[in-house]
């Protein structure tokens, strides 16, 4: 974000503006994708109000390990950016100690 700082504050206040909707649009397609995932996984029947035990449980599970997969996918992508971010410096501090 070092390059955010060099920008006039009214383009700052829309970068963070645009950044906050972006990360309101992931989460809810996330959301979104965990609630059509599960129940289509799991909810069979349409003959009560509520599900059963087993749909119950079944939509449970899911929704966990639906979110740890996702939470391992990020903390991954994080890893990979990090690492690629060394790299870059790396580069750059081998560039310019010639």
């Amino acid at each position: 974000m070092d390059t955010a700082q060099a920008l006039p504050p009214h383009q700052q206040q829309q970068l963070m503006k645009n950044l906050q909707n972006m990360q309101l649009k992931d989460s809810l397609t996330m959301y979104n994708n965990l609630v059509d995932k599960c129940f289509n996984q799991c909810v069979y029947s349409f003959r009560s109000k509520s599900i059963d035990k087993y749909e119950t449980s079944c939509v449970e599970n899911c929704a966990s390990r639906y979110i740890k997969m996702t939470q391992r996918v990020g903390l991954r992508f994080a890893e990979h950016q990090a690492m690629q971010q060394k790299r870059m410096a790396d580069a750059v501090a081998a560039g310019a100690g010639k």
